[in-house]
């Protein structure tokens, strides 16, 4: 048991001859500390890897983030979440071998602002002071926590100076760390694994392994300040003191950041609503997709922009050497994804509190840790991955002799990883019924923008012309509009190339998509999987008739019919019933 001690303190600021003496003392612990670690080998670096992330979880240890509701302590809150940010990155999926001992610095690091680290919450001299790299001390009470729970063996520990109300120092189980000399180092005779990552509100430290043996909890005198706990130098107005934080007195510290990959018009509308004026907004400069947008920059740096840029130009520059369809373009894509995503977080600062992404770049943001700590939400448009496999394995259970159906499948990797981001976002915003059903609690339902035209009048087709407005593969339903078709007498129009092989509408009557709007009598798209249905709103729009499945995700638009993916007779009854319809109408 840690034994504690009541000792009355009043703490006075610190002069500035103090605070040299206390810099020359560290600095001689820090090279003398250097020296010895210099020839031990037993202290080093360890790599993360795979093999053990399947064991079984043999001690958890979990802390809440916001352990302050004093509004003047936000900004060293922040930055002391932003520094177990990375700090947990640099953990996340460590690896070490049995006998091996970890050290919390060799692993972490010395930290400073170029590497990312902001003023945080440190605990010296009776107060918390800003420091960067403050706040780390949480991250390291959580694994001192996990290895006294796994009942590994403690090389070297030491307790803080003084209990913060809530933390693990109640309960005896922390571990202070001051670059380099005050270290947490502990050591396993089995192989274990380490796990720490963050959400909105609570840092996690996970051990994998073998549990060992129990072990005796090492002692330590550890003193308490009487009072009520430290002073903080956010909130203690003691204006002498030269560590005041004067930025921190702003109850509003914080804002947002939107992370986009592509224009939207549904999701223009929802940004513009959302956004207030200090947010970050990060838009990839693409003249064709953003020219009608009403975004406005807002940028910390010119050559992160221009590297978000060259990312986005050198994707389209690559789409257009690829096949439309196929395994190598969704790889293209999902690289280029990882590469805007690595861009975008270089410019989440620690004062982002919040971030609005784009689907495309949940998983790579997700899984390097720059979400940790933040909540977010995602505006989705597309199904999320393990959706979409889903229903293209159906799709491909129905028609195996589809040459498309199968051809790309995304990594078990990124699916999970996905999976696991969507499972904690606060909000998914999407126009798309289909995707918005996925959600049901924390789904927001946006309307579809549909384009503004003035209705069309009738045709005078000799026989009534169906729109595919897609290409034919089998995503698109292309299979069950053939089979719903047979033995009518009509014309279909494609809007795109047949991909499933060049006598796939073999015996039909085929017609190009020139001025099909003005042309269609019914715009029919069965498919299984469609992200951007903008030709069916531009069809309804119209007043064309619409048959869509539900899949196409506008069961909200009116002049829409809707039927399930994959069901051809309610398909068929469907288009006899539209085309009966437009006879009556003659």
């Amino acid at each position: 048991m840690t034994r504690t001690f009541d000792v009355p303190f009043k703490p006075k600021p610190p002069t500035r001859t103090e605070a040299i003496v206390f810099r020359c003392k560290t600095a001689l612990l820090q090279v003398q500390r250097a020296g010895v670690d210099l020839f031990d080998g037993r202290i080093r670096r360890h790599a993360k890897g795979g093999d053990l992330k399947e064991e079984a979880v043999v001690a958890v240890s979990k802390t809440p983030l916001w352990t302050e509701t004093e509004p003047r302590e936000k900004y060293l809150l922040a930055g002391k979440i932003q520094n177990l940010r990375l700090a947990a990155a640099s953990l996340n999926g460590l690896e070490i071998q049995a006998g091996r001992t970890f050290s919390f610095w060799k692993q972490v690091g010395r930290t400073s602002r170029a590497k990312g680290f902001a003023e945080g919450r440190e605990l010296r001299e009776g107060c918390i002071v800003p420091s960067v790299g403050g706040g780390l001390c949480q991250i390291s009470n959580a694994l001192y926590d996990a290895a006294l729970q796994a009942g590994f063996e403690i090389v070297e520990r030491h307790a803080h100076t003084q209990v913060i109300p809530g933390s693990l120092a109640e309960q005896g189980r922390d571990a202070t760390v001051f670059w380099n000399y005050v270290d947490l180092r502990f050591s396993s005779e089995n192989a274990f694994r380490i796990e720490a990552k963050l959400d909105a509100e609570t840092l996690t430290v996970r051990f994998r392994g073998t549990r060992t043996r129990l072990r005796e909890v090492p002692k330590n005198e550890q003193f308490a300040i009487s009072g009520g706990g430290p002073n903080s130098c956010a909130t203690c107005e003691v204006n002498e003191c030269r560590r005041v934080v004067p930025v921190a007195s702003n109850p509003n510290f914080g804002r947002t950041a939107f992370l986009l990959d592509e224009f939207m018009p549904e999701f223009d509308e929802y940004i513009k609503e959302s956004r207030a004026g200090d947010d970050l907004l990060l838009i990839p400069l693409d003249g064709k997709r953003f020219r009608k947008s009403n975004y406005a920059w807002t940028t910390d740096g010119f050559g992160d922009v221009r590297q978000s840029l060259f990312v986005t130009a050198k994707r389209s520059f690559r789409s257009r050497k690829l096949a439309a369809q196929g395994a190598a373009r969704q790889r293209n894509l999902l690289e280029m994804y990882e590469k805007l995503a690595a861009s975008y977080a270089k410019l989440l600062r620690f004062d982002v509190l919040h971030v609005v992404v784009q689907q495309d770049l949940l998983p790579f943001l997700w899984k390097n840790g720059h979400l940790d700590g933040r909540t977010f939400d995602v505006l989705m448009t597309a199904l999320p991955m393990k959706e979409l496999q889903k229903r293209l394995d159906r799709a491909h259970s129905l028609h195996p002799e589809s040459t498309t159906l199968g051809d790309f499948r995304a990594d078990p990797d990124l699916i999970a990883t996905e999976t696991e981001a969507l499972r904690h976002a606060r909000k998914i915003v999407t126009p798309h019924t289909s995707i918005a059903s996925l959600f049901p609690n924390r789904g927001n339902l946006l309307s579809w923008r549909s384009p503004k035209s003035e209705m069309r009048g009738r045709t005078n087709n000799v026989r009534p012309r169906i729109v595919f407005p897609a290409s034919t593969v089998g995503r698109k339903g292309c299979y069950e509009l053939r089979e719903a078709l047979q033995g009518l007498d009509v014309s279909v129009v494609l809007l795109g190339p047949p991909l499933e092989g060049g006598d796939f509408w073999k015996g039909f009557k085929i017609e190009t998509g020139n001025e099909w709007l003005e042309t269609a009598d019914l715009v029919v798209l069965p498919a299984f999987v469609e992200h951007k249905p903008r030709r069916l709103l531009l069809a309804a729009a119209k007043g064309v008739p619409v048959v869509a499945s539900t899949a196409c995700g506008v069961g909200n638009v009116e002049g829409i019919e809707t039927v399930e993916p994959g069901d051809v007779v309610e398909l068929r009854e469907r288009v006899v019933s539209a085309l009966a319809r437009l006879q009556s109408a003659v």
